[in-house]
């Protein structure tokens, strides 16, 4: 305890009023009420001792309780001088040893003196109470205003948990990953002449609604847009009557990038940054979740506008419109969608895009700037990357110098180039090759077929094994049906076919993966997907992978089977949806082979016999028939479903077929040798009696209704 005036003294009132009460020992009766006076004292002394030994008192209660204690110290000091008129201490020799006592004088009634100390010792007390009950009341409110304090936090905890199981109920989809990635790989001061530009300046204070920024492949428009997220993050960070949402359409994730999954995406941004979700939100989550159902499009498109009226002004950037799914009409509607927001809501709109007519022609009202990797930023990312190159390089900056002067000028405005060539220089023995590939760094519109060329060469003159190890890769890549994390990628590779398990020790490390790509290969750390550099590296490789690996369907096909064929998958069909989620976790290709492995079927040569065996050896397990059955549908309906999913028993039909799985995918090739090696029944119905699938032989016309497992709450 510290009160200012020092512990010390504290203590010595309390041992005095112990040692008075020890002197009361043997006193005549009129000594009694003083003594019972001094008792109640000393124990009000030591209760403030151990209820305040931390005390937090301001200055006027210290104060206050050192007159307390000081008074206390005076009336007990005075006491106790009194007391010695009324006796005399003397050795008592009786017992074991020799003590000290009090020898009283008699008295026939209580002196006055003893009297108005007895008086003045209540007095103390009382102010001692009445300063310990002050006290005491304002830790308990302290102790009650933290635990108001703590529900409120738990309180908010639910409700964030809560907000945030509604908004991924809306959509799983969450760009931020991306974003992280994108503006990791950015040089410091790359893009600033975008955001210096009059153009953006324009859009971004005035009322400007759109900002049209198209640019050739590779010119860096990703990277870019990444940068005016940023940026208006930055600059609106306290604002919060502003909105912000972005989305990166990929080639690859048609799956996940549809109309109403777009929608909902940036619905979902917007809601997240108020305070509170919206109450339209909730509303709907709770009319669909005893349903089980998904919010229509207009429902997602009727909310949206509410939301976004929460702001006063709202910035929704979007990247790789081209990427966009158009076979179902989703770029389409989705520029209607905004364009019709823009009409009754103040929202500015960023969109990127390559040079594609139909894209170009719904922007002809837009702000327009092009975007092209102006030679700053070149120079920039060269200075960045160069230590990649042999030694001697390092040494020379004149050398450094020449590269950085011959890639600028090769790249011409194809920011993705800068990247290549400069992969390419790597291992060149000597100033005197690098000079010389230099001069033949490939330029214009087919550079990037001929950097891609020139790359697979380097490839094919590696050792067999890493020759052999980065076709895989590429090949896994390129033809993968989604976006692949890095450990589906090592489990994809590490299959051998005709074995029951995998084998840990024939996992090879991401980074031995990546090198072996000759620069062809990135890993997004934030996401952990696994991806070629570039579209333009797809679009490159779906026109010649038939000359660098032209057996990736079959093979791809035989690693799904094999791995759908494995011993973890001979319980067959979990019953419960925790068992499924260990089989999931502890699979990480599970889901993928399950749900993709016909579409690879399709494009495969069925007359491969190892992929003939490899079927053969599946369909003989009903078990793990049905196991892949589940994995095909069961995330489909799982991924919607609300906190009762854990207390959910799964049930599904027991007579699922390879001929269903095989007609599902529309798998014509692998239906047929299912028929020839008569192995299945053409007309076998499942547990329901009701066809999931169905193939008509006459015009091999394939027809199903995707019907998932049911779900049935215990």
């Amino acid at each position: 305890m510290s009160f200012g005036f020092g512990i010390g003294d504290f203590l010595a009132v309390i041992e005095l009023a112990k040692k008075l009460r020890q002197d009361f020992i043997d006193a005549p009766s009129q000594f009694k009420d003083i003594s019972t006076e001094v008792r109640s004292l000393s124990i009000v002394l030591q209760d403030i001792d151990a209820e305040l030994s931390v005390p937090d008192l301001n200055a006027k209660q210290t104060n206050d309780l050192k007159e307390i204690v000081f008074g206390c110290r005076d009336v007990l000091e005075k006491l106790q001088r009194i007391l010695s008129t009324y006796g005399e201490m003397k050795s008592d020799s009786s017992g074991v040893g020799k003590k000290v006592k009090r020898i009283w004088k008699r008295l026939q009634w209580e002196p006055e003196d003893i009297k108005e100390l007895r008086s003045r010792i209540a007095s103390n007390v009382t102010l001692l109470n009445t300063f310990q009950g002050k006290i005491t009341s304002k830790i308990l409110h302290e102790i009650k205003t933290n635990a108001d304090q703590f529900y409120e936090r738990q309180d908010i905890r639910e409700l964030n948990k809560e907000s945030s199981k509604i908004l991924d109920w809306l959509t799983p989809i969450d760009y931020a990953p991306q974003q992280h990635d994108y503006i990791n790989q950015r040089q410091q001061g790359t893009g600033q002449w975008l955001l210096d530009s009059p153009e953006f300046k324009q859009w971004v204070e005035s009322d400007v609604q759109k900002l049209f920024c198209p640019g050739i492949p590779g010119a860096g428009k990703t990277i870019l847009t990444s940068i005016v997220v940023e940026e208006l993050t930055n600059r609106f960070e306290n604002d919060k009557s502003v909105g912000i949402a972005y989305l990166y359409c990929n080639f690859r994730r048609h799956h996940e990038q549809k109309f109403d999954d777009l929608l909902s995406s940036l619905l979902k941004q917007l809601a997240a940054c108020q305070p509170s979700l919206p109450d339209d939100i909730i509303n709907i989550y709770n009319k669909h979740k005893y349903g089980r159902t998904n919010p229509s499009p207009e429902e997602i498109s009727k909310i949206l506008q509410s939301v976004t009226a929460l702001y006063s002004k709202v910035f929704i950037i979007v990247d790789a419109l081209d990427e966009c799914q158009m076979t179902d009409g989703s770029r389409e509607r989705f520029l209607s969608e905004l364009f019709n927001l823009q009409t009754t809501r103040q929202l500015s709109l960023f969109v990127t895009s390559r040079y594609v007519p139909e894209i170009k022609e719904r922007f002809n009202d837009s702000l327009m700037l092009e975007i092209r990797a102006n030679d700053q930023d070149v120079g920039r990312y060269l200075d960045g990357h160069i230590s990649q190159l042999p030694g001697y390089v390092l040494r020379s900056s004149e050398l450094q110098d020449e590269i950085k002067s011959e890639i600028i000028k090769a790249v011409d405005g194809m920011f993705l180039l800068a990247r290549l060539h400069l992969q390419s220089l790597k291992g060149k023995r000597s100033p005197k090759v690098i000079r010389h590939a230099l001069k033949r760094l490939p330029t214009g519109s087919n550079a990037y077929d001929y950097a891609y060329k020139d790359a697979m060469e380097r490839i094919e003159g590696q050792l067999e094994d890493e020759k052999e190890l980065a076709k895989q890769v590429l090949s896994w890549i390129t033809c993968a049906k989604r976006p692949l994390t890095t450990t589906e990628l090592q489990e994809a590779i590490a299959v051998e076919i005709d074995e029951p398990q995998l084998d840990k020790e024939n996992f090879s490390e991401i980074n031995a993966m990546i090198s072996v790509c000759a620069g062809l290969v990135t890993v997004d750390d934030e996401s952990d997907v696994v991806r070629l550099v570039h579209y333009t590296t797809q679009e490159y490789f779906e026109r010649t992978h038939g000359d660098w690996f032209p057996d990736a369907e079959t093979d791809i096909t035989k690693t799904c089977i094999t791995y759908l064929s494995f011993d973890n998958f001979g319980n067959g069909f979990c019953k419960r949806y925790w068992d499924f989620d260990d089989r999931v976790r502890s699979n990480q290709l599970f889901r993928y082979a399950a749900q993709n492995w016909g579409h690879h079927a399709r494009k495969s040569s069925i007359s491969d016999q190892t992929l003939h065996q490899a079927i053969i050896r599946f369909i003989e397990s009903e078990a793990k028939v049905n196991a892949s059955w589940q994995g095909l549908f069961a995330e489909k309906v799982f991924e919607r479903y609300d906190s009762q999913l854990h207390r959910s028993r799964m049930k599904i039909s027991r007579k699922v077929t390879a001929m269903h799985l095989a007609a599902y995918f529309g798998a014509e090739t692998i239906v047929q040798l299912l028929l020839d090696i008569g192995e299945v029944d053409p007309n076998a119905k499942d547990g329901d009696a009701d066809d999931d699938s169905d193939y008509d032989e006459n015009e091999h016309n394939f027809r199903h209704r995707k019907k998932g497992p049911t779900f049935v709450r215990c």
